[in-house]
């Protein structure tokens, strides 16, 4: 038996392959020998905030852009508006609905092109991060010399006991489907390895996502976006920070809880969370 562990790499798109050290991705961004005077962040997801957060903290004047509507696509925007508000305190612009168009060296930065609502920008920056997703290292091991079967993103079809199309082969964390997260590739392993030791394991898809920026947002199980798309009926109960006598008294207010749960059973689907400490409340 052989289970793939292979990663993920940053996604490289031929639009940014420029040969200069001030272009990075989210790997060499922790590299850096100094704290860029400014620095752009292109992909407002989770990646892209963390690091710009950070580097915000440093002391960089920080600008992203992202071409979707909205920060981290596909999070619930009650738990997003509190951190985009201190965001746009914290760096010195965002700009949603806006795409790149071209980068070029300059002797003192990055020239970056981009369009936003039909208009066209041109700004300069010490460094740029592409923060733009991570695609699985299922390319390079010649997996077309077993019956494991991939999807058009190259990730590995695994079922719920992380088992391949070829018997033999299980797969884990980021070659497989679902969230890039630590936590969910170390648990996805222990249940592919306790499959093959005769435990009738399997995996539950409820994974906790966290975003480490300064108010943390976290949310496990079903989101409200998810069940719009699904037309599925949800009570969503809400619970502002401004009434929480802990929040007012560290000045962190902007935070809010929610629960997701069937009207009928009053089971709880899912729940998100907005504020200091986040991810460990969730």
């Amino acid at each position: 038996n052989a289970i793939i562990a292979t990663g993920s790499r940053p996604v490289n798109i031929p639009l940014f392959a420029i040969d200069s050290p001030r272009v990075m991705n989210s790997s060499e961004a922790l590299e850096l020998d100094e704290v860029p005077k400014s620095l752009l962040v292109v992909g407002g997801g989770i990646i892209g905030l963390e690091l710009g957060n950070v580097y915000s903290g440093l002391g960089s004047e920080v600008t992203v852009v992202e071409m979707t509507d909205a920060l981290v696509p596909g999070a619930d925007a009650d738990l997003i508006k509190p951190l985009a508000a201190r965001l746009n305190r914290d760096f010195k612009a965002i700009h949603t609905r806006t795409r790149v168009t071209h980068l070029e060296e300059v002797n003192n930065g990055i020239e970056v092109h981009y369009e936003s609502n039909s208009q066209q920008f041109v700004e300069t920056f010490d460094r740029v991060l592409l923060a733009i997703g991570r695609r699985p290292n299922t390319d390079n091991i010649t997996i077309e010399n077993t019956k494991v079967e991939r999807n058009d993103r190259g990730f590995i079809t695994v079922d719920a006991q992380m088992r391949t199309s070829d018997a033999n082969i299980f797969a884990i964390g980021d070659a497989v489907p679902g969230p890039g997260l630590a936590h969910k590739a170390a648990h996805e392993g222990h249940v592919a390895a306790e499959v093959l030791a005769g435990h009738g394991a399997v995996f539950d898809k409820v994974v906790p996502s966290v975003v480490y920026t300064d108010p943390e947002v976290a949310w496990v199980g079903l989101t409200e976006n998810e069940a719009k798309q699904d037309n599925r009926k949800v009570d969503v109960a809400r619970f502002p920070w401004a009434a929480s006598g802990k929040a007012t008294s560290i000045g962190r207010t902007e935070g809010l809880t929610k629960i997701i749960s069937d009207p009928h059973t009053h089971r709880v689907l899912g729940m998100g969370i907005v504020g200091p400490h986040a991810g460990d409340l969730l």
